[in-house]
């Protein structure tokens, strides 16, 4: 097991024995490490802490969360903790407030809140569920999701509207998954949630549950993208799957028990604070220098909000207070990035409720702080310098028409944000460990962009600062960029190769060794590494790895990769769509990396499968889960604890991040509100010599659908920090 960094000691022997589907609160285990009946003498003594047990019916509840929340402080703050295997509990390091404190865990119903203040000692009356449909309320949605019926393998290809409903286009049953989970539903909102297993009212008066589906999937400003997903499935037998699934959950089947937190998983400590407002989205969260994260050590944190309205949102966690940063645009003609809504929303009714412009959608902060973001400044017409005739390097080799995104830069010392324009499209960004401290952007779609910030830190000019070069294999196998044919032109046996002429890459990762990896979306997707040379525009090679199928075209196991990340060793980690985490090792290629024969299906030898721990869907046999998670992020510099390089999926259908641990995954739950579903993580340091009070993970609520959260309407998005004591009892 990793060591807990930077404690050399763990505790050991966490054996509390996982919920059988039968029953209704867990049993009690055996762990010894923590006498029955005494807190320490220290624990005692936390001036700023509120300590108990708690216990019901049944006796002193092990592994359940006990939520300590208060609205006394300029935003909602909330820490929740989980108790040890004797129902003992604290909730440390509270600002001085009244809290509401409750329990909730699985087999239970959420206890009375009562009112307490740091310092005090709190026993808590637990209640046990009176059945098991009462229970099942507080489950995560993915083991709702589950219980969806997903077509079996003798369904594809599809035969169309006047046969099984499912799109002809869809080859596979696991192309169709990947259209549920993250490549398709679940890469907007969690599916699952109390908001989506039921129907509400608002779509009553429909013949059947499939064509309220039908109705239902137009509502709001999002409805375009939901109907296009659902056609691409086949939208007749979609909505009879959804239909029949929310049918039989209203009919009362339940879904599998799951286990209550274990060993490590009762060592978390989450803080929460709202941000932004009912009608933003936010897609990503950053706090540091991703190469450096004791950079901003507690310093305030900053958003993004996708589509939906023109500011980043600020959180400083020392004060407990939110802030906005307005964007502003460098045409101020360029319309709103979201369209009107298709259809009356239950939620928002007619209103259209995203305005955005700029349509930020990842920020990431430099050595000094400075937040760098992709975001919209102007229309999606590139300016002449971008086009063929220029003088610009990039332009002369790969001369570009259009790009829908770009850049933008600002400054908390002055206030000050500046517009940067990019003649490639921009989508994430990530920072490269080089002496230009060069900024590389995915969703160029046919290139990949970047920026030597030193460059244009030192004299404003973004034009020359910036480079892109398009996506070429040496499938000649000379070891060098040569003249190429395009990717819709015939192959040459002596020229290279053009690959994306669509999206590209989606993440980009800069690895140590100066190549740039990312994740290539589809079926059944791939990883890809492009190595710049010495002038990239003209030199950059790409190297390109799919997920491996058989002589049918089937997955062999995973499929389908959304986010990833690089560790320090060069090792891909990767989300797949099929409830996968993924690992691709190059280093364990047999074969050439490059030539004729290298493209694609060349080293099945380079991956490693890892299922994330939700149950699977009903009928599907295949491994993988219903999990699919959009992101996998590493902890190159043990931020959390577990040790450095360790990968965590944001399990959006769990609740929770699931971090690889030895080859097991720990599951860091989000009890409450129950919704959680992040995009990204970001892991700061902002004390390396104080213990685990010192580091931690920073997350925000990621979904486009807010009020989807237990909380209802009203529901802002949230900031979580995630923390991992040595024990569960570490004041």
């Amino acid at each position: 097991m990793k060591p807990l960094y930077p404690f050399s000691v763990l505790l050991a022997g966490l054996t509390l024995a996982a919920c059988s589907q039968e029953q209704t609160s867990a049993p009690q285990s055996t762990e010894t490490s923590l006498q029955p009946s005494a807190l320490s003498e220290a624990v005692t003594a936390a001036s700023n802490a509120i300590r108990g047990q708690v216990s019901s019916a049944n006796g002193p509840e092990a592994g359940v969360w006990v939520i300590a929340e208060t609205h006394d402080l300029p935003t909602r703050f909330a820490r929740i903790v989980v108790t040890d295997d004797n129902g003992n509990y604290l909730v440390p390091d509270l600002p001085d407030a009244s809290f509401d404190v409750w329990v909730r865990g699985y087999g239970l119903v959420d206890s009375p809140k009562t009112t307490a203040s740091p310092g005090s000692e709190l026993d808590l009356a637990a209640v046990v569920a009176p059945d098991a449909a009462a229970a099942a309320h507080y489950y995560p949605a993915g083991y709702w999701l589950s219980l969806m019926e997903i077509p079996g393998e003798d369904q594809f290809p599809g035969t169309g509207p006047l046969g099984n409903g499912i799109s002809p286009l869809v080859q596979h049953q696991a192309d169709y998954i990947r259209l549920v989970t993250s490549g398709g539903c679940v890469v907007c909102h969690q599916l699952g949630n109390e908001a989506t297993r039921t129907i509400p009212d608002f779509f009553n008066g429909y013949d059947s549950s499939d064509a309220a589906w039908a109705r239902r999937i137009q509502s709001g400003q999002a409805g375009g993208f939901m109907t296009r997903t659902l056609t691409s499935m086949g939208l007749e037998g979609t909505t009879k799957m959804f239909g029949d699934w929310t049918d039989r959950i209203a009919a009362g089947e339940l879904p599998p028990v799951p286990e209550r937190p274990q060993g490590l998983e009762r060592n978390i400590v989450i803080t929460q604070w709202d941000w932004a407002d009912p009608t933003a989205y936010l897609h990503d969260v950053v706090s540091t220098d991703r190469r450096n994260p004791t950079v901003n050590a507690d310093g305030k944190l900053y958003g993004a909000l996708e589509e939906s309205h023109d500011y980043l949102p600020v959180l400083d966690p020392v004060t407990h207070s939110i802030d906005r940063v307005p964007l502003t645009m460098m045409d101020e003609s360029t319309g709103p990035a979201p369209g009107p809504q298709l259809a009356e929303s239950p939620y928002w009714g007619k209103e259209n409720i995203w305005d955005s412009r700029a349509n930020v959608h990842n920020p990431m902060l430099d050595e000094e702080g400075r937040v760098w973001i992709t975001a919209r400044v102007r229309g999606r017409d590139n300016p002449a310098w971008c086009q063929e005739g220029s003088d610009h390097p990039s332009a002369q080799a790969y001369p570009m028409s259009n790009s829908g995104r770009q850049l933008g830069l600002y400054l908390p010392e002055t206030g000050e944000y500046k517009h940067i324009d990019t003649c490639f499209g921009t989508h994430h960004l990530m920072f490269a460990e080089d002496e230009y401290n060069t900024l590389w952007t995915s969703g160029g779609g046919q290139v990949i962009g970047w920026l030597n910030t030193k460059q244009y830190l030192e004299t404003g000019d973004y034009q020359a600062a910036q480079g892109w070069t398009p996506f070429i294999l040496d499938t000649n196998g000379n070891g060098q960029r040569d003249d190429y044919v395009s990717a819709n032109e015939t192959p040459d046996p002596d020229k290279d190769t053009q690959i994306f002429p669509g999206f590209g890459f989606y993440a980009v990762n800069p690895a140590p060794d100066g190549s740039i990896w990312g994740s290539i979306l589809g079926f059944p997707g791939a990883v890809a590494r492009l190595v710049p040379g010495s002038d990239p525009a003209t030199t950059a090679i790409t190297e390109y790895y799919e997920l491996p199928v058989d002589e049918t075209g089937e997955p062999i196991e995973g499929f389908s990769p959304r986010g990833m990340d690089i560790d320090r060793d060069g090792v891909a980690w990767v989300a797949l769509a099929s409830g996968h985490m993924a690992s691709f090792d190059r280093r364990k290629c047999t074969g050439a990396l490059n030539g004729p024969q290298a493209t694609g299906q060349h080293c099945p030898e380079g991956w490693t499968f890892y299922p994330e721990p939700l149950p699977q869907f009903r009928g599907v046999e295949r491994s993988g889960s219903s999990e699919g998670s959009y992101f996998t992020w590493v902890d190159q510099f043990d931020a959390l604890g577990l040790g450095a390089n360790t990968p965590i999926n944001t399990g959006n259908q769990s609740g929770a991040l699931l971090a690889l641990n030895d080859g097991e995954f720990v599951k860091l739950r989000v009890p409450y509100p129950l919704g959680f579903y992040t995009k990204w993580l970001d892991g700061r340091i902002d004390d390396p010599d104080a213990g685990w009070k010192g580091r931690g993970l920073w997350a925000t609520y990621s979904s486009r659908a807010p009020f989807h959260m237990e909380t209802g309407a009203g529901t802002t998005s949230i900031v979580y920090h995630f923390q991992m004591r040595p024990d569960p009892l570490a004041e």
